[in-house]
Protein backbone atom coordinates (compact mmCIF):
# COMPACT_ATOMS: atom_id res chain seq x y z
CA UNK A 1 0.00 0.00 0.00
CA UNK A 2 1.26 3.14 -0.68
CA UNK A 3 1.76 6.19 1.85
CA UNK A 4 -1.29 8.88 1.18
CA UNK A 5 0.05 12.27 0.20
CA UNK A 6 -0.76 14.40 3.03
CA UNK A 7 -2.92 17.92 2.56
CA UNK A 8 0.15 20.34 2.60
CA UNK A 9 -0.05 23.54 3.35
CA UNK A 10 2.03 24.59 0.86
CA UNK A 11 -0.40 24.14 -1.44
CA UNK A 12 -3.18 26.79 0.13
CA UNK A 13 -2.42 30.16 -1.09
CA UNK A 14 -2.97 33.33 0.85
CA UNK A 15 -3.16 36.97 0.00
CA UNK A 16 -2.40 39.95 2.26
CA UNK A 17 -3.84 43.13 1.77
CA UNK A 18 -2.52 46.11 4.04
CA UNK A 19 -1.40 49.74 2.91
CA UNK A 20 1.45 49.86 5.18
CA UNK A 21 4.48 47.77 3.93
CA UNK A 22 5.72 47.13 6.88
CA UNK A 23 2.57 44.84 8.10
CA UNK A 24 2.56 42.82 4.74
CA UNK A 25 6.76 41.88 5.22
CA UNK A 26 6.14 40.85 8.57
CA UNK A 27 3.05 38.57 7.88
CA UNK A 28 4.97 37.70 4.55
CA UNK A 29 7.55 36.23 7.11
CA UNK A 30 5.53 34.82 9.51
CA UNK A 31 3.12 32.67 7.16
CA UNK A 32 5.37 31.62 4.97
CA UNK A 33 7.54 30.07 7.94
CA UNK A 34 4.87 27.86 8.65
CA UNK A 35 4.51 26.69 5.42
CA UNK A 36 1.86 29.12 3.49
CA UNK A 37 2.16 30.47 0.18
CA UNK A 38 1.85 33.93 0.60
CA UNK A 39 1.32 37.22 -1.53
CA UNK A 40 1.15 40.86 -0.04
CA UNK A 41 -0.36 43.69 -1.99
CA UNK A 42 -1.49 47.26 -0.89
CA UNK A 43 -3.88 48.03 -3.30
CA UNK A 44 -7.32 47.13 -2.87
CA UNK A 45 -7.74 47.25 -6.32
CA UNK A 46 -5.06 45.09 -6.97
CA UNK A 47 -6.25 42.88 -3.86
CA UNK A 48 -9.90 42.25 -6.07
CA UNK A 49 -7.46 41.16 -9.54
CA UNK A 50 -5.65 38.83 -7.67
CA UNK A 51 -8.62 36.98 -5.86
CA UNK A 52 -10.61 37.22 -9.11
CA UNK A 53 -7.50 34.61 -10.96
CA UNK A 54 -8.93 32.41 -8.70
CA UNK A 55 -5.26 31.31 -6.94
CA UNK A 56 -5.92 32.34 -3.26
CA UNK A 57 -7.99 30.26 -0.51
CA UNK A 58 -7.72 32.97 1.85
CA UNK A 59 -7.84 36.71 2.40
CA UNK A 60 -6.48 38.47 5.23
CA UNK A 61 -6.70 42.77 4.91
CA UNK A 62 -6.57 45.36 7.20
CA UNK A 63 -9.56 46.85 8.02
CA UNK A 64 -8.57 50.73 8.33
CA UNK A 65 -6.95 51.83 4.75
CA UNK A 66 -7.00 54.13 2.27
CA UNK A 67 -7.99 55.12 0.53
CA UNK A 68 -11.09 52.99 1.39
CA UNK A 69 -12.04 50.74 4.58
CA UNK A 70 -11.28 46.79 4.15
CA UNK A 71 -15.48 46.44 4.41
CA UNK A 72 -15.77 48.01 1.13
CA UNK A 73 -12.93 45.90 -0.30
CA UNK A 74 -14.86 42.77 1.13
CA UNK A 75 -18.31 44.26 -0.56
CA UNK A 76 -16.61 44.16 -3.84
CA UNK A 77 -15.11 40.73 -3.24
CA UNK A 78 -18.44 39.22 -2.67
CA UNK A 79 -20.11 40.39 -5.65
CA UNK A 80 -18.66 37.61 -7.56
CA UNK A 81 -17.23 35.07 -4.65
CA UNK A 82 -19.16 33.92 -1.48
CA UNK A 83 -16.46 31.28 -0.99
CA UNK A 84 -13.64 33.16 0.03
CA UNK A 85 -12.41 32.61 3.53
CA UNK A 86 -11.62 36.37 4.80
CA UNK A 87 -10.00 37.55 7.89
CA UNK A 88 -9.71 40.70 9.27
CA UNK A 89 -7.08 42.36 10.86
CA UNK A 90 -7.71 45.32 12.71
CA UNK A 91 -5.26 47.93 15.14
CA UNK A 92 -7.60 47.69 17.94
CA UNK A 93 -10.81 46.08 18.87
CA UNK A 94 -13.05 49.03 19.38
CA UNK A 95 -12.07 49.57 15.74
CA UNK A 96 -13.23 46.47 14.38
CA UNK A 97 -16.62 46.67 12.01
CA UNK A 98 -19.56 46.34 13.33
CA UNK A 99 -21.10 42.50 14.05
CA UNK A 100 -23.84 42.92 11.58
CA UNK A 101 -21.45 44.05 8.90
CA UNK A 102 -18.89 41.09 9.35
CA UNK A 103 -22.14 39.21 9.49
CA UNK A 104 -23.47 40.45 6.08
CA UNK A 105 -20.52 39.92 4.29
CA UNK A 106 -19.42 36.67 5.59
CA UNK A 107 -16.41 37.75 6.88
CA UNK A 108 -15.21 34.26 9.06
CA UNK A 109 -13.12 36.12 11.64
CA UNK A 110 -11.04 38.96 12.97
CA UNK A 111 -7.45 39.51 14.92
CA UNK A 112 -5.82 42.31 16.19
CA UNK A 113 -2.63 43.19 15.39
CA UNK A 114 0.14 42.66 17.28
CA UNK A 115 4.04 41.44 17.03
CA UNK A 116 4.21 37.93 18.07
CA UNK A 117 1.12 37.14 15.47
CA UNK A 118 0.42 34.05 17.39
CA UNK A 119 -3.38 34.65 17.25
CA UNK A 120 -3.14 35.24 13.68
CA UNK A 121 -1.37 32.09 13.04
CA UNK A 122 -3.85 30.14 15.01
CA UNK A 123 -6.69 31.23 13.10
CA UNK A 124 -5.02 30.90 9.83
CA UNK A 125 -4.50 27.09 10.74
CA UNK A 126 -8.32 26.96 12.28
CA UNK A 127 -9.34 28.73 8.77
CA UNK A 128 -7.36 26.43 7.02
CA UNK A 129 -8.80 23.41 8.22
CA UNK A 130 -12.13 24.76 7.45
CA UNK A 131 -11.27 25.21 4.01
CA UNK A 132 -10.12 21.59 3.72
CA UNK A 133 -13.13 20.54 4.70
CA UNK A 134 -15.56 22.80 2.48
CA UNK A 135 -13.39 21.94 -0.46
CA UNK A 136 -14.03 18.24 0.57
CA UNK A 137 -17.31 18.27 0.65
CA UNK A 138 -17.45 20.45 -2.76
CA UNK A 139 -15.51 17.54 -3.97
CA UNK A 140 -17.69 14.85 -3.08
CA UNK A 141 -20.75 16.82 -4.19
CA UNK A 142 -19.67 17.04 -7.62
CA UNK A 143 -18.61 13.98 -7.20
CA UNK A 144 -21.90 12.62 -6.60
CA UNK A 145 -23.55 14.50 -9.17
CA UNK A 146 -21.13 13.45 -12.00
CA UNK A 147 -22.33 10.00 -10.66
CA UNK A 148 -25.90 10.70 -10.94
CA UNK A 149 -25.13 11.69 -14.71
CA UNK A 150 -23.08 9.14 -15.83
CA UNK A 151 -25.75 6.41 -14.29
CA UNK A 152 -28.01 6.28 -17.28
CA UNK A 153 -25.18 6.19 -19.59
CA UNK A 154 -23.62 3.06 -18.23
CA UNK A 155 -26.86 1.48 -18.11
CA UNK A 156 -27.80 1.43 -21.37
CA UNK A 157 -28.27 -1.15 -23.90
CA UNK A 158 -24.91 -0.97 -25.41
CA UNK A 159 -22.60 -3.84 -26.45
CA UNK A 160 -20.38 -4.56 -23.59
CA UNK A 161 -17.34 -3.17 -24.58
CA UNK A 162 -18.85 -0.02 -25.13
CA UNK A 163 -20.39 -0.33 -21.54
CA UNK A 164 -16.74 -1.11 -19.77
CA UNK A 165 -14.82 2.06 -21.98
CA UNK A 166 -17.65 4.34 -20.50
CA UNK A 167 -17.71 2.77 -16.83
CA UNK A 168 -13.77 3.17 -17.40
CA UNK A 169 -13.98 6.88 -18.54
CA UNK A 170 -16.60 7.80 -16.14
CA UNK A 171 -14.54 6.83 -13.53
CA UNK A 172 -11.27 8.70 -14.56
CA UNK A 173 -13.22 12.04 -14.30
CA UNK A 174 -13.97 11.45 -10.92
CA UNK A 175 -10.33 11.14 -9.90
CA UNK A 176 -8.83 13.18 -12.90
CA UNK A 177 -6.90 9.84 -13.88
CA UNK A 178 -5.71 9.40 -17.33
CA UNK A 179 -4.96 5.33 -17.50
CA UNK A 180 -7.17 2.56 -16.19
CA UNK A 181 -8.50 -0.90 -16.91
CA UNK A 182 -11.01 -3.43 -15.63
CA UNK A 183 -11.42 -6.93 -15.43
CA UNK A 184 -14.62 -8.55 -15.49
CA UNK A 185 -16.19 -11.71 -15.45
CA UNK A 186 -19.37 -13.14 -17.02
CA UNK A 187 -21.29 -14.12 -13.83
CA UNK A 188 -24.36 -14.82 -16.42
CA UNK A 189 -22.35 -17.70 -18.76
CA UNK A 190 -23.95 -20.85 -18.02
CA UNK A 191 -20.56 -23.03 -18.79
CA UNK A 192 -18.76 -24.34 -16.03
CA UNK A 193 -15.73 -22.10 -17.29
CA UNK A 194 -14.98 -19.44 -15.68
CA UNK A 195 -15.17 -16.65 -18.30
CA UNK A 196 -13.69 -13.03 -18.40
CA UNK A 197 -13.08 -10.14 -20.21
CA UNK A 198 -10.45 -6.99 -20.21
CA UNK A 199 -10.90 -3.43 -21.54
CA UNK A 200 -8.25 -0.59 -21.08
CA UNK A 201 -8.08 3.15 -22.13
CA UNK A 202 -5.16 5.82 -22.25
CA UNK A 203 -2.39 3.79 -21.32
CA UNK A 204 -3.90 0.42 -21.76
CA UNK A 205 -5.85 0.69 -24.12
CA UNK A 206 -3.52 -2.39 -26.04
CA UNK A 207 -3.89 -5.90 -27.26
CA UNK A 208 -4.83 -8.88 -24.33
CA UNK A 209 -1.23 -10.32 -25.33
CA UNK A 210 0.40 -6.44 -24.71
CA UNK A 211 -1.89 -5.36 -21.94
CA UNK A 212 -0.75 -8.81 -20.03
CA UNK A 213 3.23 -7.83 -20.68
CA UNK A 214 2.25 -4.79 -18.34
CA UNK A 215 1.03 -6.50 -15.25
CA UNK A 216 4.01 -7.16 -13.17
CA UNK A 217 3.53 -9.90 -10.36
CA UNK A 218 2.90 -7.33 -7.65
CA UNK A 219 0.22 -5.35 -9.38
CA UNK A 220 -1.33 -9.14 -10.07
CA UNK A 221 -1.00 -9.72 -6.47
CA UNK A 222 -3.03 -6.38 -5.57
CA UNK A 223 -5.74 -7.11 -7.67
CA UNK A 224 -6.32 -10.72 -6.19
CA UNK A 225 -6.12 -8.95 -3.03
CA UNK A 226 -9.16 -6.72 -3.75
CA UNK A 227 -11.01 -9.47 -5.59
CA UNK A 228 -10.68 -11.84 -2.34
CA UNK A 229 -11.18 -9.58 0.48
CA UNK A 230 -13.65 -7.38 -1.49
CA UNK A 231 -11.50 -4.42 -0.21
CA UNK A 232 -10.59 -1.05 -2.40
CA UNK A 233 -6.32 -1.39 -2.64
CA UNK A 234 -4.85 1.60 -2.73
CA UNK A 235 -1.10 1.22 -4.15
CA UNK A 236 1.92 3.67 -5.44
CA UNK A 237 0.45 3.69 -8.98
CA UNK A 238 -2.59 3.94 -8.44
CA UNK A 239 -6.22 2.01 -6.48
CA UNK A 240 -7.70 -1.30 -7.48
CA UNK A 241 -11.59 -1.33 -6.65
CA UNK A 242 -13.52 -4.63 -6.70
CA UNK A 243 -16.63 -4.77 -8.55
CA UNK A 244 -19.11 -6.65 -6.30
CA UNK A 245 -22.69 -7.86 -7.69
CA UNK A 246 -26.03 -7.91 -5.60
CA UNK A 247 -25.30 -11.26 -4.40
CA UNK A 248 -22.40 -10.02 -3.07
CA UNK A 249 -20.12 -11.53 -5.45
CA UNK A 250 -16.72 -10.22 -7.21
CA UNK A 251 -17.00 -10.13 -10.69
CA UNK A 252 -14.00 -8.29 -11.33
CA UNK A 253 -11.97 -5.12 -10.37
CA UNK A 254 -11.53 -1.42 -11.90
CA UNK A 255 -7.71 -0.18 -11.38
CA UNK A 256 -6.96 3.57 -11.82
CA UNK A 257 -3.86 5.20 -11.90
CA UNK A 258 -4.61 7.95 -9.72
CA UNK A 259 -3.07 9.73 -6.59
CA UNK A 260 -6.42 9.63 -5.05
CA UNK A 261 -7.91 11.40 -2.22
CA UNK A 262 -9.39 9.67 0.59
CA UNK A 263 -13.04 11.43 0.04
CA UNK A 264 -12.85 10.46 -3.75
CA UNK A 265 -11.66 6.80 -3.30
CA UNK A 266 -15.32 7.68 -1.39
CA UNK A 267 -16.74 8.29 -4.30
CA UNK A 268 -15.19 5.76 -6.41
CA UNK A 269 -16.47 2.60 -4.40
CA UNK A 270 -20.12 3.87 -5.02
CA UNK A 271 -19.59 4.77 -8.41
CA UNK A 272 -17.94 0.84 -8.33
CA UNK A 273 -21.36 -0.71 -7.06
CA UNK A 274 -23.06 1.17 -9.49
CA UNK A 275 -21.16 0.12 -12.48
CA UNK A 276 -21.02 -3.36 -11.39
CA UNK A 277 -24.56 -3.75 -11.65
CA UNK A 278 -24.52 -2.27 -15.21
CA UNK A 279 -22.01 -4.81 -15.93
CA UNK A 280 -24.29 -7.61 -14.19
CA UNK A 281 -27.24 -5.97 -16.70
CA UNK A 282 -24.89 -5.70 -19.89
CA UNK A 283 -23.53 -9.18 -19.83
CA UNK A 284 -27.61 -9.95 -19.45
CA UNK A 285 -27.93 -8.60 -22.53
CA UNK A 286 -25.30 -9.45 -24.28
CA UNK A 287 -26.84 -11.88 -26.61
CA UNK A 288 -28.61 -8.79 -28.32
CA UNK A 289 -25.85 -6.68 -28.60
CA UNK A 290 -22.42 -9.04 -28.72
CA UNK A 291 -22.32 -12.04 -31.26
CA UNK A 292 -21.25 -14.87 -28.88
CA UNK A 293 -18.43 -16.10 -30.67
CA UNK A 294 -16.72 -12.84 -30.08
CA UNK A 295 -17.25 -12.50 -26.76
CA UNK A 296 -15.58 -15.98 -26.55
CA UNK A 297 -12.55 -16.02 -28.94
CA UNK A 298 -11.93 -12.41 -26.08
CA UNK A 299 -12.06 -14.60 -23.13
CA UNK A 300 -10.13 -17.56 -24.60
CA UNK A 301 -7.84 -15.19 -25.47
CA UNK A 302 -7.68 -13.30 -21.84
CA UNK A 303 -7.86 -16.95 -20.32
CA UNK A 304 -4.54 -18.19 -22.85
CA UNK A 305 -2.35 -15.14 -22.01
CA UNK A 306 -2.83 -15.40 -18.68
CA UNK A 307 -2.14 -18.89 -17.83
CA UNK A 308 1.10 -18.08 -19.74
CA UNK A 309 1.92 -15.21 -17.99
CA UNK A 310 1.28 -17.18 -14.92
CA UNK A 311 3.49 -19.76 -15.93
CA UNK A 312 6.03 -17.46 -17.18
CA UNK A 313 6.04 -17.02 -13.42
CA UNK A 314 6.09 -20.28 -12.08
CA UNK A 315 9.18 -21.00 -14.35
CA UNK A 316 10.82 -18.24 -13.26
CA UNK A 317 10.39 -19.41 -9.33
CA UNK A 318 11.42 -22.47 -10.26
CA UNK A 319 14.80 -21.45 -12.25
CA UNK A 320 15.77 -19.25 -8.87
CA UNK A 321 16.85 -22.63 -7.02
CA UNK A 322 18.10 -25.38 -8.86
CA UNK A 323 17.66 -27.81 -5.90
CA UNK A 324 13.78 -27.05 -6.10
CA UNK A 325 13.70 -27.46 -10.52
CA UNK A 326 10.70 -29.34 -10.92
CA UNK A 327 9.57 -29.53 -7.65
CA UNK A 328 5.71 -28.13 -8.56
CA UNK A 329 5.39 -30.68 -11.57
CA UNK A 330 6.42 -33.45 -8.75
CA UNK A 331 3.74 -32.07 -6.63
CA UNK A 332 1.43 -31.89 -8.66
CA UNK A 333 1.95 -35.39 -10.07
CA UNK A 334 1.78 -36.82 -7.06
CA UNK A 335 -1.42 -34.95 -5.84
CA UNK A 336 -3.21 -35.89 -9.12
CA UNK A 337 -2.31 -39.79 -8.69
CA UNK A 338 -3.72 -39.47 -4.78
CA UNK A 339 -6.91 -37.82 -6.00
CA UNK A 340 -7.47 -40.69 -8.67
CA UNK A 341 -7.38 -43.03 -5.52
CA UNK A 342 -9.93 -40.95 -3.59
CA UNK A 343 -12.07 -41.30 -6.59
CA UNK A 344 -12.12 -37.56 -7.60
CA UNK A 345 -13.99 -35.69 -10.22
CA UNK A 346 -12.52 -34.62 -13.71
CA UNK A 347 -13.33 -31.09 -11.80
CA UNK A 348 -11.37 -31.57 -8.86
CA UNK A 349 -8.35 -33.43 -10.57
CA UNK A 350 -7.40 -30.48 -12.67
CA UNK A 351 -8.11 -27.81 -9.56
CA UNK A 352 -5.40 -30.46 -7.79
CA UNK A 353 -3.22 -30.34 -11.22
CA UNK A 354 -3.35 -26.53 -10.79
CA UNK A 355 -2.83 -25.82 -7.56
CA UNK A 356 0.28 -28.24 -7.24
CA UNK A 357 1.92 -26.37 -10.17
CA UNK A 358 1.59 -23.19 -9.13
CA UNK A 359 1.35 -23.22 -5.13
CA UNK A 360 4.91 -22.10 -4.61
CA UNK A 361 4.70 -18.94 -7.26
CA UNK A 362 3.90 -16.55 -4.24
CA UNK A 363 7.52 -17.01 -3.84
CA UNK A 364 8.09 -14.95 -7.08
CA UNK A 365 8.92 -11.52 -4.93
CA UNK A 366 10.90 -13.55 -2.36
CA UNK A 367 14.69 -12.54 -2.49
CA UNK A 368 17.36 -15.23 -3.58
CA UNK A 369 19.39 -14.57 -0.37
CA UNK A 370 16.55 -16.02 1.63
CA UNK A 371 15.11 -18.86 -1.21
CA UNK A 372 18.97 -20.16 -1.39
CA UNK A 373 20.13 -19.74 2.45
CA UNK A 374 22.08 -22.78 3.49
CA UNK A 375 22.01 -21.96 7.22
CA UNK A 376 18.79 -21.60 9.42
CA UNK A 377 16.23 -18.88 8.53
CA UNK A 378 15.95 -15.82 10.71
CA UNK A 379 12.75 -15.00 12.35
CA UNK A 380 12.06 -12.51 10.32
CA UNK A 381 13.50 -14.21 7.26
CA UNK A 382 10.86 -16.87 7.61
CA UNK A 383 7.66 -14.25 8.39
CA UNK A 384 8.75 -13.57 4.81
CA UNK A 385 8.65 -17.41 3.65
CA UNK A 386 5.19 -17.64 5.24
CA UNK A 387 3.90 -14.65 3.20
CA UNK A 388 4.05 -16.67 0.11
CA UNK A 389 1.02 -18.70 0.12
CA UNK A 390 -0.84 -15.82 0.55
CA UNK A 391 0.84 -14.06 -2.28
CA UNK A 392 0.34 -16.47 -4.30
CA UNK A 393 -3.06 -17.26 -3.83
CA UNK A 394 -3.60 -13.48 -4.63
CA UNK A 395 -1.55 -13.65 -8.02
CA UNK A 396 -4.04 -16.30 -9.10
CA UNK A 397 -7.35 -14.88 -7.55
CA UNK A 398 -6.94 -11.92 -10.26
CA UNK A 399 -8.91 -14.16 -12.76
CA UNK A 400 -11.31 -16.09 -11.99
CA UNK A 401 -10.45 -19.11 -13.92
CA UNK A 402 -8.20 -19.98 -10.84
CA UNK A 403 -10.80 -19.28 -8.58
CA UNK A 404 -10.91 -23.41 -7.12
CA UNK A 405 -7.30 -23.68 -7.02
CA UNK A 406 -7.33 -20.55 -4.78
CA UNK A 407 -7.91 -21.66 -1.16
CA UNK A 408 -5.20 -24.71 -2.20
CA UNK A 409 -2.73 -22.28 -2.74
CA UNK A 410 -3.59 -19.93 0.36
CA UNK A 411 -3.89 -23.60 2.70
CA UNK A 412 -0.69 -25.65 1.39
CA UNK A 413 1.22 -25.06 4.68
CA UNK A 414 -1.82 -25.15 7.11
CA UNK A 415 -1.78 -27.87 9.51
CA UNK A 416 -4.38 -30.25 10.68
CA UNK A 417 -3.49 -29.55 14.34
CA UNK A 418 -3.53 -25.74 13.60
CA UNK A 419 -0.20 -24.79 14.09
CA UNK A 420 0.56 -24.07 10.67
CA UNK A 421 0.18 -20.88 8.37
CA UNK A 422 -0.73 -18.38 7.24
CA UNK A 423 -4.04 -18.68 9.07
CA UNK A 424 -3.73 -21.75 11.74
CA UNK A 425 -6.77 -23.64 9.87
CA UNK A 426 -7.25 -26.84 11.60
CA UNK A 427 -8.97 -30.42 10.65
CA UNK A 428 -11.90 -29.94 8.08
CA UNK A 429 -11.07 -26.18 8.07
CA UNK A 430 -8.48 -26.80 5.48
CA UNK A 431 -9.86 -28.27 2.05
CA UNK A 432 -9.72 -31.19 1.43
CA UNK A 433 -7.63 -30.88 -1.31
CA UNK A 434 -5.52 -28.54 -0.07
CA UNK A 435 -4.69 -31.74 2.38
CA UNK A 436 -3.80 -33.34 -0.42
CA UNK A 437 -1.72 -31.09 -1.71
CA UNK A 438 0.09 -30.25 1.65
CA UNK A 439 1.56 -34.45 1.73
CA UNK A 440 2.62 -34.09 -1.75
CA UNK A 441 4.48 -31.00 -1.22
CA UNK A 442 6.18 -31.75 1.97
CA UNK A 443 7.02 -35.50 0.32
CA UNK A 444 8.54 -33.73 -2.29
CA UNK A 445 10.45 -31.80 -0.32
CA UNK A 446 11.50 -34.41 2.16
CA UNK A 447 12.83 -36.65 -1.14
CA UNK A 448 14.58 -33.70 -2.66
CA UNK A 449 18.45 -32.34 -1.65
CA UNK A 450 17.85 -28.94 -0.77
CA UNK A 451 20.57 -26.13 0.13
CA UNK A 452 19.92 -26.79 4.32
CA UNK A 453 20.01 -30.50 4.19
CA UNK A 454 20.52 -34.02 2.24
CA UNK A 455 17.32 -35.55 0.92
CA UNK A 456 15.72 -38.13 3.22
CA UNK A 457 16.07 -41.81 1.88
CA UNK A 458 12.38 -43.50 1.22
CA UNK A 459 12.26 -45.10 4.52
CA UNK A 460 12.80 -41.98 6.51
CA UNK A 461 10.00 -39.82 4.25
CA UNK A 462 8.15 -42.52 5.26
CA UNK A 463 8.66 -42.34 8.33
CA UNK A 464 8.51 -38.39 8.76
CA UNK A 465 4.76 -39.08 7.09
CA UNK A 466 3.55 -41.15 9.42
CA UNK A 467 4.81 -39.17 12.49
CA UNK A 468 2.99 -36.07 11.20
CA UNK A 469 -0.36 -37.83 10.24
CA UNK A 470 -2.68 -36.45 12.27
CA UNK A 471 -1.15 -33.34 13.67
CA UNK A 472 0.98 -31.99 10.35
CA UNK A 473 -0.78 -33.97 7.92
CA UNK A 474 -4.58 -35.92 6.81
CA UNK A 475 -4.47 -39.50 8.51
CA UNK A 476 -6.54 -40.41 5.00
CA UNK A 477 -4.34 -38.97 2.91
CA UNK A 478 -1.45 -40.35 4.27
CA UNK A 479 -2.41 -44.00 4.55
CA UNK A 480 -3.43 -42.93 0.60
CA UNK A 481 -0.55 -41.27 -0.42
CA UNK A 482 2.00 -43.77 1.07
CA UNK A 483 0.07 -46.70 -0.49
CA UNK A 484 0.02 -45.45 -4.08
CA UNK A 485 2.97 -43.32 -4.46
CA UNK A 486 5.66 -44.03 -1.69
CA UNK A 487 5.44 -47.86 -1.79
CA UNK A 488 5.51 -48.13 -5.42
CA UNK A 489 8.35 -44.89 -5.75
CA UNK A 490 10.49 -46.07 -8.63
CA UNK A 491 7.07 -47.10 -10.96
CA UNK A 492 5.50 -43.72 -10.07
CA UNK A 493 8.39 -41.80 -10.76
CA UNK A 494 9.04 -43.43 -14.20
CA UNK A 495 5.68 -42.88 -14.82
CA UNK A 496 6.29 -39.40 -14.08
CA UNK A 497 9.37 -38.79 -16.28
CA UNK A 498 7.33 -40.09 -19.69
CA UNK A 499 4.92 -37.68 -18.41
CA UNK A 500 7.35 -34.94 -18.79
CA UNK A 501 9.42 -36.32 -22.05
CA UNK A 502 7.96 -34.03 -24.81
CA UNK A 503 5.87 -35.79 -27.29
Amino acid sequence: MRKRKSESVAEYNILALDDEVGILDSLSVVLKRNGYGFEGVTSPNDAVELIRSGRFDMLILDYMMQPINGDKVVERIREFDRELYILLLTGHKDMAPPLETIKALDIQGYCEKNDKFDQLILLVESAIKSIIQKKTIARFRDGLSKILDAVPKIYQLQPIGYILEGILSEAMTLVGGTSAFVLVDNTNDLSSDHKSIFRGVGDYNKTIEDFMAMLDPTLMEHIGSSRMTQQTVVIDSGIILPLINEFKQTIGVIYIDSDTPEDAQKLLEIYAAQAASAISNAFLHSLVNTKNDELNKTYDALRKTYIDTVEALRLTVDAKDEYTRGHSDRVAYFAGKVGKAFRLSEHDLETLRIGGIFHDIGKIGTSDEILQKADMLSGSEYEIIKQHPLKGAHILAAMSMFEDAVPLIKCHHEWVDGSGYPFGLKGEEIPFLGRILSVADAFDAMTSTRHYRSKLNLANAKDQLIKGSGTQFDESVVEVFIKVIVDDFQAVMEEFDGTMRPA
